[in-house]
C-alpha cells in the first residue's frame, strides 16, 4: 500500500498525530475583562490600550495551533508570517519583521538566531502557551528598538506566580493531523510543596512527515517567468525533468518539509502573600528540513532549479553533485538551552509593585548538507535583564519606570556565514505615565537607549543613541464606545546583520551585503482606534501611518557574486499605512445553541520613493459562523487573501485564495473530569495557496486538506 493510500484510507493515521497546546483550553474570556501583560508595565484590560492589541487563548488559541508561532498567529489582526516550511515560520506585524518584531517569553526574548533569517526556527514552543499576545504598532518603549514593529509574547507559566488550587494542577493532551502524518504530545503539572513552593514540569514532542499539497510545488506564475526567462526550449527541458521529480505532479508531498520538536521544562516558585520569586530551566530542540531546493553547493540554483548556461549551450544534463541537488535537501538540528528568573513583589508607599525579569540562553543550530556533512553552524548566547517599579496610583495619575539590559554573542560558521561573528551590546531606560479625569484617559511614555555593535572578526565598531516617545489618549463616548488614539516618534539602531553582512545567504538566494555606515531608522507615526463593545455585539477598528527616516531594507544591485544575484542593504524614506477592523454579533438562540459571526478585515501599503517595498501581505479577509453550547462548539469560517500585485522590483505577483476551514468542539458534562475532545478540518476544499510573505511563496505553498483530532484532559 502507497503511503498516500495509506493517508487517504486509514484512520489509524488521524489517532497517530497531535498538535496541541498543552495550556490552550481554558475559558476564554470576554474581551473587556482580558488582562494584558504586554506593551505597558501598567496592568490594564484589552479595550483600555491605545494601539492594536490581540490575544490567543482558550478555544481560540486550540483552533489555531500550528508546530511554529508564525503559523499560530497567522490569523490574528496585521499578522501574517514568515512560513518557511513546516519547521521555521515568523511572525511579520503590518507588513514589518526581522529585527523589527520582538518575540518574547514570558516577557523576555527568545535569545535565537531567528530574526537573522527566514529559514531559522524561533526556538519557543507554541504547544505550552497558555496564551499569546500580540500588541501591533511600536511597542519599543518597553522592550527595545528591536520591537519597533510589534511585539509577540507567548506566556507559558513555567514559573508560577500563584499556588495550584488543590495542591496539584495539571494537563495532559495527544492527538493528530493528517496532512503530514504528524504525531504529538504535550503535559505539565504544577505541585505545591508545603505552602510556599510550587514546582512545575512540562514537557512536548512532536514529530510530522513531509506535508502534502493539493498541486504542484512550484507555482504557475513561476513557470511562466521561468519560461520567458530562458526560452521555450529550455521551458520543455525543465517541464521534462519535473515529471520525474517527486513532489511535482497534480498531488503528492512537499519534498522536505518534515519537522521534529521536543522541549522540557521544569520550574521552582516561592509565592507569599506578597509576591513571588521564581526561575526555570528549559531544553528546545527542534529537527527540520528546508524545502524548496535550498542548497549549499556550489553553483546556487534559483528556486531549486539551476541555471548555468554553459551546461544550458552544450544540452547536458543537471549536475546534481556540481550543483548541490542530492537526495534529501537541507536539514536544520536546533538545540537552545535557556534558565530564566522572574519576580513580582508588592509594596506600601510610593511604589505598590517591583518586578523583575531575566534570561539567559545558549543557542546553536547546524545546517546539514544532503550529503549529511555538516555545513554552516549558527551560534547564540545572549541574555536580557529588566526591573521595573510601578507607581501606586494617585488622584488619577500612576506610573512605572524601568531599565533593561540585553547582551548578544553571535557568529555563524560555515558555507552559509553571511555575517561575521558580531558582539551587540543595548541599555535603556524608559517610563510610562498615565493620567485619568472623569471619561478621559492620557498617556505618555519614552526611552532612551544606547546599543553598542561590534564585527568581531574585523573590529569595526558602532554605537547608536536613540530616544523615542510616544503619547496617546481616548474618550469614553458612551459607556460601549471609545474613541482615542496615539502619536510617536521611535528610533531603531541597524541590526548586525544590516550592518556587517557579506556572504551568500542560500535561504534567500540572495548573496547579502551590508552597509557599516547606515543611520540610525527614525518612525514618525499616527495610530487611531475605535471600539463598540455592546452586550451581543462589538466593533473595534485600528488605522494607522508610518513615516519613516532612513528605512533599511534590501535592494538588487545588479550585480552577481558566487552565482547568486547581490542585494545591498540601504536607507531610505518609506511609509507604511494601513487598517484591520475585526466585529462580532450574537444573531440568534436555537435550542441551546447560541449563534454568533465574527469578521476580519485586514491591509497594509508599503513603499519607498523608489518603488513597493517586497513581500508585503494583500489585503486579507477572515469571516466565520459560530454555534456554542456548554458542550458542543461548532465553527465554520473562510480565510481570503487578495492577490498581491503590489510588488518590488524582482518580486512576482502572488494569486488570490481562500480556505475554508471547520472545527468541532466537545467537552465533558459539568461534574465529571474535564476532558474535551477537537476535531478540525483545514483547508477542506483542497485549495491551493501561497503567502506572499513568505521567501519560497513559489516552491513551497501551503499544506493541502488536513484533518486534526486531539483529546485533552485538565486535572
Amino acid at each position: 500500500m502507497s503511503t498516500i493510500s495509506f493517508r487517504r484510507s486509514s484512520a489509524a493515521a488521524i489517532l497517530l498525530s497531535v498538535s496541541l497546546p498543552c495550556m490552550a483550553y481554558a475559558q476564554s474570556v470576554d474581551p473587556e475583562d482580558e488582562i494584558i501583560v504586554t506593551g505597558s508595565p501598567l496592568i490594564r484590560t484589552i479595550d483600555e490600550t491605545f494601539t492594536g492589541v490581540s490575544v490567543l487563548s482558550g478555544d481560540e488559541l486550540e483552533d489555531r495551533l500550528a508546530a511554529t508561532i508564525g503559523e499560530t498567529l497567522k490569523t490574528e489582526p496585521g499578522v501574517s508570517s514568515t512560513q518557511f516550511g513546516a519547521g521555521a515560520s515568523r511572525p511579520i506585524i503590518r507588513g514589518l519583521g526581522g529585527d523589527r518584531v520582538r518575540v518574547l517569553t514570558n516577557g523576555i526574548g527568545s535569545i535565537d538566531a531567528s530574526s537573522a533569517s527566514p529559514d531559522h526556527a524561533v526556538a519557543i514552543e507554541p504547544a505550552q502557551a497558555e496564551r499569546i499576545e500580540v500588541v501591533r504598532g511600536a511597542s519599543l518603549l518597553r522592550y527595545g528598538s528591536s520591537g519597533s514593529g510589534g511585539i509577540v509574547n507567548v506566556i507559558d507559566g513555567r514559573i508560577p506566580q500563584n499556588m495550584p488550587g488543590g495542591g496539584v494542577d495539571g494537563a495532559v493532551r495527544i492527538g493528530a493531523s493528517s496532512v503530514d502524518l504528524g504525531r504529538e504530545t504535550a503535559g505539565s503539572i504544577d505541585y505545591a510543596i508545603g505552602s510556599n513552593l510550587v514546582l512545575h514540569l512540562d514537557g512536548t514532542w512532536r514529530q510530522s512527515d513531509n506535508y502534502q499539497i493539493p498541486g504542484e510545488a512550484e507555482s504557475g506564475i513561476f513557470h511562466m517567468a521561468e519560461e520567458a526567462e530562458h526560452g521555450e526550449e529550455e521551458e520543455e527541458h525543465d517541464e521534462h525533468e519535473h515529471e520525474g521529480e517527486e513532489g511535482m505532479p497534480d498531488t503528492g508531498d512537499l519534498e522536505n518539509s518534515f519537522a521534529e520538536q521536543q522541549s522540557v521544562s521544569g520550574g521552582l516558585s516561592h509565592v507569599g502573600h506578597k509576591g513571588f520569586l521564581g526561575f526555570s530551566v528549559h531544553r528546545f530542540e527542534s529537527s527540520y528540513g528546508l524545502p524548496g531546493g535550498h542548497s549549499h553547493g556550489e553553483g546556487h540554483e534559483h528556486g531549486g532549479e539551476d541555471h548555468d548556461e554553459d551546461e544550458h549551450e552544450d544540452g547536458e544534463g543537471h549536475d546534481e553533485e556540481e550543483h548541490g541537488e542530492e537526495e534529501g535537501g537541507v536539514t536544520i538540528d536546533l538545540e537552545q538551552t535557556r534558565l530564566d528568573v522572574n519576580g513580582a513583589v508588592n509594596l506600601d508607599g510610593f511604589f505598590e509593585r517591583v518586578q523583575f525579569f531575566g534570561g539567559y540562553a545558549d543557542y546553536e543550530h547546524t545546517e546539514f548538507e544532503p550529503s549529511g556533512e555538516a555545513g554552516t553552524v549558527f551560534a547564540n548566547e545572549g541574555y536580557e535583564v529588566r526591573l521595573e517599579a510601578v507607581q501606586r496610583k494617585k488622584s488619577g495619575w500612576r506610573a512605572a519606570y524601568g531599565a533593561q539590559y540585553r547582551e548578544r554573542d553571535f557568529s555563524a560558521i560555515g558555507a552559509e556565514a553571511f555575517v561575521p561573528p558580531t558582539t551587540t551590546g543595548q541599555i535603556g531606560v524608559y517610563t510610562f505615565q498615565e493620567l485619568e479625569f472623569n471619561d478621559f484617559h492620557l498617556e505618555a511614555a519614552a526611552r532612551f537607549e544606547k546599543t553598542d555593535l561590534e564585527n568581531s572578526t574585523t573590529e569595526a565598531d558602532r554605537s547608536f543613541d536613540l530616544f523615542s516617545i510616544s503619547g496617546g489618549g481616548d474618550v469614553h463616548m458612551t459607556e460601549a464606545v471609545r474613541v482615542g488614539g496615539t502619536v510617536f516618534r521611535t528610533e531603531r539602531a541597524p541590526a548586525a546583520e544590516e550592518l556587517f553582512s557579506n556572504g551568500p545567504h542560500l535561504a534567500t538566494q540572495q548573496f547579502e551585503v551590508g552597509d557599516p555606515t547606515l543611520e540610525k531608522e527614525t518612525a514618525t507615526g499616527i495610530e487611531g482606534f475605535f471600539r463598540y463593545r455592546g452586550d451581543s455585539h462589538s466593533l473595534t477598528a485600528n488605522v494607522f501611518y508610518t513615516d519613516y527616516d532612513d528605512y533599511i531594507y534590501e535592494i538588487e544591485t545588479g550585480e552577481e557574486e558566487d552565482g547568486l544575484p547581490v542585494f545591498r542593504f540601504v536607507g531610505e524614506d518609506a511609509t507604511f499605512r494601513g487598517f484591520e477592523v475585526q466585529g462580532a454579533a450574537d444573531i440568534a438562540k436555537v435550542g441551546n445553541f447560541n449563534i454568533r459571526v465574527d469578521g476580519l478585515a485586514e491591509y497594509v501599503r508599503a513603499e519607498t520613493d523608489a518603488g513597493n517595498l517586497p513581500r508585503i501581505p494583500p489585503l486579507s479577509l477572515l469571516g466565520g459562523i459560530e454555534a456554542g453550547s456548554d458542550r458542543f462548539r461548532f465553527r465554520g469560517e473562510v480565510d481570503f487573501a487578495a492577490k498581491q500585485d503590489d510588488i518590488a522590483a524582482g518580486e512576482l505577483p502572488t494569486e488570490s485564495h481562500a480556505l475554508v476551514n471547520g472545527f468541532v468542539t466537545w467537552k465533558a458534562p459539568a461534574g465529571a473530569r474535564d476532558v474535551r475532545l477537537n476535531l478540525a478540518v483545514l483547508n477542506i476544499l483542497d485549495e491551493e495557496a501561497r503567502q506572499h510573505t513568505s521567501f519560497l511563496k513559489d516552491q513551497v505553498p501551503l499544506p493541502g486538506r488536513n484533518v486534526r483530532f486531539s483529546i485533552s484532559s485538565r486535572f
